[in-house]
């Protein structure tokens, strides 16, 4: 019998985990403590010189330098993560999301070590790694998908030749890509044989692979994801969906749950589908089906996100289940106990917060968290990688926390998101705080009337809108309280935070954490 036909009755973990190696930063390291914590799971944290300071490596039971900060010299060091599980003695690996999260040999190599993955298996990572075998899985299985070739184009003729038969506009989709690159959209045969060049160039350079295919595109679409649970045993459950059509050059900026464009009934459909998708590629522990939905209510496979999603928090908060812990507890060998569908409960908005400047194209911005004051009460969550004292470089990625609301309906939530955006300052660095204040104003944004187009397309008046009210107060206030702050009590800084250390005592780490919350 294989491992997802037998059949099993506990709830225990069959493998337990007691110290967990998180192969990750920021935000998410520290989400992932969270959940050890309540598990009862010692953690180890691993750090570039560029994170000697962070939050996530100040709240660990543990602490290893890896390396200089380029990804390449640490985060992106598989072997050197695996070693370093090894000698601390953790039985499992979590690698979060980005970095080594969806690539099928680390996974395979840190099973080969005999440690844990909290993961999918790396047969159903490579499955779903690349979109045209992902298409070719979903295609067999039923699952409906946008029009277009199941193997990489390389000829320009026969490029213009297949995109004639979908019929112009078309998209060409680096087949290992992720994040636009590798992206072209093209109107008409002639600018066909360029666009697929460049696009190729590009796909080579950032994923080291310059396949690419073509897919019909579909005009004002919405990016609509469902997340799964899936355990060993064959159990899938969906937890429903998530709206991510605020994009900016193919990155989120806004995501919700639900979504206003699905009935009951469509959401069952996509939800099945999702569990078709799971289902054929074997998968096991957390992860996400992404599709695009038409104005007709058409929904077509778009990929799977083989990981936990940065967009997860609002799944959170709408169906009351924990994923995190889900994905330790499965990792252990649980049995799910959820139903097959999950219906969500009221209305969760996230707004990602990132070190750029909306007044200037989302330049990146760099400096020293000086000053932050966090939003809180009910219904309001700040999944954050940044304290008083954090160096923002240039690094990784501009994300410096994710604020999330949840509320009875809709516009509840965009009141209680309005409201906590407000609340929310930041000083040292610049934010894209001041958009999401604008966002949460905007009419269509307001009647969720908007597409995967629409921010590009309505950026410029959004940016041009007078601030909102109480903008320039927020800014006065936050002024004052810094320079409060500052007169009663110097601010932790670069020069004064501890060090950790590779192995800690009980009062070292008590004496990180004591530094973390001042």
């Amino acid at each position: 019998m294989s491992t997802l036909q037998r059949d099993h009755t506990g709830t225990g973990p069959e493998r337990p985990i007691r110290k967990l190696l998180i192969a990750n930063r920021g935000e998410i390291a520290l989400r992932v403590i969270r959940a050890c914590r309540d598990l009862g799971i010692a953690t180890v944290a691993v750090y570039s010189d560029a994170d000697a300071r962070a939050p996530f490596v100040l709240a660990a039971d543990e602490a290893i330098r890896l390396g200089p900060p380029p990804s390449s010299e640490s985060y992106l060091r598989g072997e050197l993560l695996i070693e370093v599980a090894q000698r601390v003695g953790a039985q499992a690996i979590h690698p979060g999301y980005g970095f080594l999260s969806e690539r099928a040999w680390f996974a395979r190599a840190v099973r080969e070590a005999g440690l844990i993955w909290v993961g999918p298996p790396a047969e159903a990572i490579e499955a779903m790694g690349s979109k045209t075998a992902a298409r070719q899985l979903a295609i067999a299985h039923g699952v409906p998908v946008v029009p277009g070739t199941v193997e990489p184009v390389h000829d320009a003729a026969d490029a213009v030749r297949l995109a004639e038969s979908f019929g112009f506009p078309v998209l060409l989709k680096a087949v290992a890509g992720g994040g636009g690159k590798g992206m072209r959209v093209v109107h008409d045969a002639a600018s066909l044989p360029l666009a697929l060049d460049s696009a190729r160039r590009e796909a080579l350079n950032a994923f080291g692979d310059d396949a690419v295919f073509i897919e019909k595109f579909i005009v004002g679409p919405r990016h609509v994801e469902i997340q799964v649970l899936a355990d060993e045993y064959g159990h899938v459950t969906a937890l429903g969906e998530r709206e991510c059509s605020i994009q900016r050059r193919h990155q989120k900026m806004i995501e919700e749950a639900p979504s206003v464009a699905l009935t009951s009934e469509l959401r069952a459909r996509m939800c099945r589908s999702a569990i078709a998708a799971a289902k054929a590629a074997g998968y096991v522990n957390a992860g996400t089906c992404e599709f695009l939905l038409d104005a007709q209510g058409n929904y077509y496979f778009l990929e799977m996100n083989t990981r936990i999603q940065v967009e997860h928090p609002v799944t959170e908060f709408v169906t009351g289940v924990d994923l995190v812990q889900w994905q330790l507890r499965i990792a252990q060998g649980e049995a799910l106990t959820l139903p097959e569908l999950v219906e969500p409960r009221g209305w969760a908005i996230e707004c990602r917060i990132t070190s750029e400047d909306p007044a200037n194209g989302f330049l990146p911005s760099t400096g020293r968290v000086e000053y932050l004051r966090v939003p809180a009460g009910p219904g309001v969550r700040w999944d954050a990688g940044i304290g008083i004292g954090t160096e923002v470089g240039l690094h990784y990625d501009p994300m410096l926390a994710k604020l999330i609301v949840h509320a009875e309906t809709r516009a509840l939530a965009i009141a209680r998101m309005q409201r906590a955006l407000a609340d929310l300052t930041i000083v040292g660095v610049d934010t894209s705080r001041e958009f999401h204040l604008r966002m949460m104003e905007n009419a269509d944004f307001r009647r969720g009337e908007f597409d995967i187009q629409w921010l590009e397309r309505e950026l410029p008046g959004i940016l041009a809108a007078s601030a909102p009210q109480g903008t320039l107060e927020v800014a006065a206030l936050a002024a004052a309280l810094l320079a409060h702050q500052e007169r009663i009590q110097p601010p932790v800084t670069a020069s004064t935070a501890p060090t950790p250390t590779a192995v800690e005592s009980a009062w070292q780490r008590a004496a990180r954490q004591d530094a973390l919350r001042r």
